[in-house]
């Protein structure tokens, strides 16, 4: 077996693990630093809205053109006053876009394009585009992600409970803000393919959330029969279990993403790539680390401010602290994850993931009490 499926077999039963939820407070800090910083960006320099939704013209030539996309970025620019995006198209014509032009300049910019390019004006053909189709686009982006998000809470709710639908909520309008906020600190121009990429991210966000939601449900059944693991501890332990699962599709969904993004729209000149790897690279990552470190913490949050949960809380630490008093250990290793009212003798109680507490060695055995029966 390789070194990583021999960790995630390790983090599965609960023999290594890290204490994501006791860190939560850190988390939540770099996540709130990170969503000041994209609202910040997104207020101060706004987003580059594309020709889709500002409305303008495409002029495209019809044949091999000799002009360099540089000088015929240069001549659109000094033709119409305006930003200018061209592209060269694999039969060597020339595809240039102007935004907020109306169709009595577009007729002036064709001409002096076809003057500066030294093509006849007929062979330029110029297409206008007006910003109500992409207002439409905008509105129905938003009554989309506004009925997504809706279903969403309301599907939590009945599988899971209330308190894992607003926190998944929360990780999902935490994954949209940053990476809109990252759209307008890199100034990529946003056209639908962006709209289409920042909808499709929401799906992998979300699953990721629900497949730890779905081990946290199954793993505190009965919690509160016992007095060894708070829920934070069983919190804890769902998402180190599913961490190497969660980093395996994370990382195959982000190699052909970052292949567009860095490859295509980098070295390749694919500029109209970038719109929909940009929001799928950040979409992505940003999905795989609020189901880890923002949504599962989230509702170990909420569900401890039960009175159910702080009572049993406030058991464990005093047995924890018996047992300390007395040069006693709570942990053993373990295969099987369900609770009983107390563990019998030969019982095995379930580990629990995190610097303070760790199972104890493998050396006692299996089946052993680890001290007195209380």
């Amino acid at each position: 077996m390789s070194k990583l499926g021999t960790l995630g077999a390790r983090l599965h039963r609960g023999e290594v693990g890290y204490d994501f939820v006791g860190n939560r407070k850190i988390w939540y800090g770099i996540s709130i630093l990170i969503t000041i910083t994209a609202i910040v960006g997104l207020a101060v320099r706004g987003l580059n809205m594309g020709i889709d939704f500002q409305g303008g013209a495409v002029f495209t030539t019809q044949n091999n053109t000799a002009a360099s996309v540089s000088q015929a970025e240069r001549y659109a620019e000094e033709a119409s006053g305006h930003d200018a995006v061209v592209q060269k198209l694999g039969n060597g014509s020339l595809r240039i876009q102007i935004a907020g032009i109306d169709t009595d300049k577009s007729n002036q910019i064709k001409d002096e394009l076809a003057k500066d390019l030294k093509v006849d004006a007929e062979n330029i053909n110029a297409d206008l585009i007006g910003p109500s189709w992409g207002d439409q686009i905008a509105n129905k982006a938003w009554q989309g992600l506004g009925i997504f998000l809706v279903l969403v809470v309301i599907y939590l709710a009945i599988a899971f409970e209330w308190r894992m639908a607003i926190a998944a909520f929360v990780a999902l309008i935490h994954d949209i803000t940053i990476t809109v906020g990252i759209y307008a600190l890199v100034g990529f121009e946003v056209t639908p393919g962006t709209v289409i990429g920042l909808l499709t991210i929401l799906g992998y966000s979300l699953y990721d959330t629900v497949v730890v939601f779905d081990s946290l449900k199954e793993q505190t059944k009965d919690i509160t029969k016992q007095t060894r693991w708070t829920y934070s501890d069983i919190a804890n332990r769902s998402i180190n279990s599913t961490l190497v699962r969660s980093i395996n599709t994370t990382v195959v969904a982000l190699l052909p993403v970052a292949g567009l993004l860095f490859i295509g729209g980098g070295v390749l000149g694919a500029g109209m790539l970038n719109d929909i790897s940009l929001s799928l690279f950040v979409g992505l990552a940003a999905g795989a680390y609020s189901s880890i470190f923002i949504a599962t913490p989230l509702v170990a949050d909420l569900k401890e401010r039960e009175p159910q949960m702080k009572a049993l809380k406030k058991r464990v630490l005093a047995k924890r602290a018996q047992a300390a008093a007395a040069g006693e250990s709570l942990e053993a290793p373990v295969d099987d994850e369900r609770f009983e009212d107390e563990p019998e003798d030969g019982d095995a109680a379930p580990a629990v993931v995190g610097p303070r507490n760790q199972p104890a060695s493998r050396n006692r055995g299996r089946g052993r009490p680890s001290g007195k029966r209380r």
